[in-house]
């Protein structure tokens, strides 16, 4: 999509929607919502509704951040703990590998 292309209005309400999106456990909207948006948030010279966009942008980064940080704390600890957990860690995993932990 060429966000050169559409007007100001619909610039905020296409990244509104990514960054409330995101709050439905898709992190991915963030990422795309701080990438598409970055430049005209931080770069472009100012207009009306770009107050609005760089708290999106800015509120966007940040849950992404959080996801990121609280999926790899995650991920970490399942990793590690998994075998030590017996049939608790069984019963989280999809696949069961096979072999001594």
């Amino acid at each position: 999509m060429n966000l050169e292309r559409l007007p100001n209005e619909e610039k905020l309400s296409l990244c509104r929607k990514y960054y409330l999106g995101g709050f439905a456990f898709l992190p991915f909207l963030w990422l795309v919502n701080v990438v598409w948006f970055f430049q005209e948030a931080f770069l472009k010279p100012t207009y009306t509704e770009q107050l609005q966009i760089k708290t999106y942008v800015k509120r966007s980064a940040l849950g992404l951040v959080l996801w990121v940080t609280v999926l790899t704390t995650w991920i970490t600890i399942f990793q590690h703990f998994r075998a030590q957990w017996g049939a608790v860690g069984d019963y989280l995993s999809f696949t069961i590998p096979l072999g001594i932990p």
